[in-house]
């Protein structure tokens, strides 16, 4: 079989995943010999054996077996384990020539794990079988430590060696045409020098999270084996629909655990131990946001809500053609926009994330970071993502002060921002207060294509509303009382963060007088003392910007609808005066 698998027979690459066709294609065009594979390589690989079997294998024997069937000279490298060969007579080949060229050099130097000799004696090696027509491969793994993200001026001077080697066999016609592959891994791109990365003469190549098909081959695999214990009435089929985000290995260690702990494995099990496991193999670089209500916790903003209900019943029905790449939803402080936003996610039930703090002091490990959460994104698809206070969070492309690190995490951003792949996939939530803050690189079309705002309740019956979908969410027991009359003596201009805050207190208050319901007389003392933050300078501009980015007027409080956009313009200008800013 084995020989059936060799790269140049052509008919047998339609049953390799495309990333492998990809890799093998380029190989057979014999324009390059640098490749790096990237992604995700710590999985187990599957290869399709027939069209009801499948194999799965790490990415070396992967690399060696499946891709190049073990012939001619195939070579590993990395760090911690040396030099080494795809079988032990090709070692003993490699020891026996070497020796004999190199009498005063002994097998530890041959294999050694400083790059400097290992790579000087596998040149000369590859040098010495070029004339014989072998096809030679070396997989360097973990290339990230011998080809560091770092300016050519702060690397040291093994490093300058490795990156000036590598490089050179990139260009060398000599090892093109002498068939000489190699291959680099790394798990992200951008731990990888960026000159190695550019150069054309480099093929990259990207093994992605795997799909639902190959993760259901997997488990009924493990079914097979007799080592998944599942739940009645669950199959690999749904447990394969419902794990996206996870890898192989993660499956294979769910399983394990679950028959270890001789725990059938539940729909709930699942989405416990799924978000555990993306959790960490983020790092703690994104969060899983819990939410227990849907619009129907909302109150007010009935615009939005009917957005949000119309795209629910959109990514039901599997039109994802027809979704915004993401929404920028903005309006002033306390009018429940990030509420507003896992509500939407508890609408469809798909899971909501929002980031965490990726950046780092070190070079080049921010960008490595948001490399890591990116790949996970698009396993987890569809997925929501919410940025909170966005215009503070992304930063913009004119950033200074940094090395550059933020103009470059802004290009990765927005790019994969504007993926039309990802449509209906990953949905983006970009929330701010002050919209106008915000690049317009991220707001254009095809990016945070829809813009939504929220503001506060206007009329009596809007904060009547208000006040009733507060007690639904807080779970509030309340004695009836005339909620609109005791709302209208009190003209504070509450925003739905405010009154929440005044219900928590009236429910303190009943708490402490040994009460489990909240009367009217509660929320009265409570209204009298409380007095809302008053920023009004900072709220009016929020409001203004807001307005200025809505894309309909139906969105748009009856105070702000006739306003000339001149004028408006004119006073958010003022506004920024008043309050220090930058015109």
């Amino acid at each position: 079989m084995k020989e059936q698998l060799i790269v140049k027979n052509l008919p047998f690459i339609k049953i390799l995943p495309a990333w492998a066709q990809e890799l093998s294609y380029k190989y057979c065009s014999k324009t390059a010999n640098l490749y790096i594979i990237h992604g995700n390589i710590r999985d187990f690989l599957p290869h399709k054996m027939n069209e009801d079997e499948f194999i799965f294998v790490k990415i070396q024997e992967y690399v060696s077996e499946v891709l190049f069937g073990n012939r001619d000279i195939i070579a590993f490298y990395d760090r911690s384990s040396g030099v080494s060969f795809c079988s032990p007579d090709m070692q003993a080949a490699y020891v026996k020539t070497m020796t004999e060229l190199y009498p005063d050099s002994g097998e530890e130097d041959l294999l050694s794990h400083d790059p400097l000799l290992a790579f000087k004696y596998l040149e000369k090696y590859f040098l010495r079988n070029i004339p014989q027509k072998k096809r030679i491969v070396l997989i360097a793994d973990y290339a990230e430590t011998v080809l560091p993200a770092s300016d050519i001026s702060r690397l040291t001077e093994e490093d300058r060696y490795c990156f000036v080697t590598l490089n050179r066999w990139s260009h060398d016609p000599v090892f093109t045409r002498g068939d000489v592959s190699i291959i680099l891994l790394a798990e992200n791109l951008s731990d990888l020098n960026p000159r190695i990365i550019a150069s054309p003469s480099t093929v990259k190549v990207e093994i992605p999270i795997p799909d639902e098909a190959i993760r259901t081959s997997f488990l009924r695999f493990l079914e097979k084996r007799g080592t998944l214990l599942l739940e009645r009435g669950l199959g690999p089929d749904e447990l394969g629909a419902v794990s996206s985000g996870l890898n192989l290995t993660n499956l294979n260690r769910l399983a394990a655990e679950s028959w270890q702990e001789d725990r059938p494995i539940s729909m709930d099990y699942l989405k416990e131990r799924k978000r555990e496991i993306i959790e960490s193999e983020a790092s703690g670089l994104v969060e899983f946001l819990d939410t227990e209500h849907d619009l129907s916790f909302v109150s007010g903003h009935d615009f939005v809500k009917k957005r949000f209900k119309h795209a629910a019943r959109a990514l039901k029905q599997g039109r994802l053609d027809v979704l915004p790449m993401g929404y920028l939803i903005a309006g002033p402080v306390g009018t429940g926009k990030s509420f507003m936003v896992t509500a939407f996610a508890g609408e469809i039930g798909i899971p909501m994330v929002k980031f965490r703090n990726f950046r780092s002091k070190w070079q080049g490990v921010t960008e490595s970071n948001l490399e890591r959460i990116l790949n996970i994104l698009k396993a987890m698809s569809p997925v929501g993502v919410m940025i909170d206070e966005a215009d503070a969070f992304l930063g913009d492309r004119n950033q200074d002060g940094d090395s550059g690190t933020s103009n470059r995490i802004f290009a990765q951003i927005s790019n994969f921002m504007g993926n039309t792949e990802y449509r209906g996939k990953i949905i983006w939530f970009l929330i701010t207060c002050r919209p106008d803050l915000l690049p317009i690189d991220l707001k254009r079309q095809g990016r945070a294509e829809e813009h939504l705002a929220l503001f506060y309740p206007e009329s009596d019956a809007e904060k009547e509303a208000l006040f009733d979908t507060l007690v639904k969410k807080l779970d509030l027991s309340i004695r009836k009382f005339p909620v609109s009359e005791l709302l209208r003596r009190f003209k504070h201009e509450f925003s739905g963060a405010d009154l929440e805050s005044a219900l928590i207190r009236a429910k303190f208050r009943a708490a402490m007088d040994g009460r489990s319901f909240v009367t009217g007389e509660d929320l009265e003392e409570t209204l009298s003392d409380f007095i809302p933050p008053a920023y009004p300078h900072e709220i009016e501009l929020q409001n203004l910007v807001a307005v200025l980015e809505c894309t309909s007027k139906e969105m748009v409080p009856k105070r702000f609808q006739n306003l000339d956009r001149t004028k408006l313009v004119k006073d958010i200008s003022e506004l920024k005066t008043l309050l220090g800013e930058r015109g």
